[in-house]
């Protein structure tokens, strides 16, 4: 497959999983979020939507640094099942805290994507040196939400 199709590919695979993550929070953001406790470190919500967008687009030039070494390196089929993984965990995170509004279940769902992404970082590393580091602030931002996730569970139990 051409370079080009990859890096297409790549960038819009975690978009789309980032849109359907988005499906599932929007009625629980109107309706739902708003009447939780929250602890005073929560980010407005406009902060979201752009830090998830950076955020999947750094995922995708991952992956697509990644990708490109499929015929180079045995280490990428690895690599790409973790980032498959971790991208389910991420869209199944918003069903179920926004969806299903089970804040404790999805601060056990967190940790394991929280995991699964640190796993993806080391497996990255063995490929790609760049695409491990394009998934730290991905990493950082999930410690955050889950932190965020266990002071509204926390809070509203």
């Amino acid at each position: 497959m051409r370079d080009s199709l990859k890096l297409i590919i790549s960038l819009a695979i975690p978009q789309v999983v980032g849109l359907t993550g988005a499906l599932a929070t929007a009625s629980g953001v109107r309706n739902w979020y708003p009447a939780l406790a929250k602890p005073g470190f929560t980010p407005p919500g406009w902060v979201f939507g752009p830090a998830w967008t950076l955020l999947y687009l750094l995922m995708g030039i991952a992956l697509w640094l990644v990708w490109r070494e499929a015929d180079r390196s045995e280490n990428v089929r690895p690599a790409l099942m973790a980032f498959a993984v971790q991208l389910a965990l991420n869209a199944l995170w918003s069903f179920v805290f926004f969806g299903l509004r089970m804040p404790g279940a999805a601060l056990a769902e967190i940790i394991l994507l929280w995991g699964a992404i640190l796993l993806t970082i080391v497996l990255f590393r063995k490929v790609s040196r760049l695409a491990a580091l394009l998934l730290v602030p991905y990493w950082l931002w999930v410690s955050f939400a889950a932190v965020l996730n266990a002071s509204i569970w926390l809070l509203n139990r």
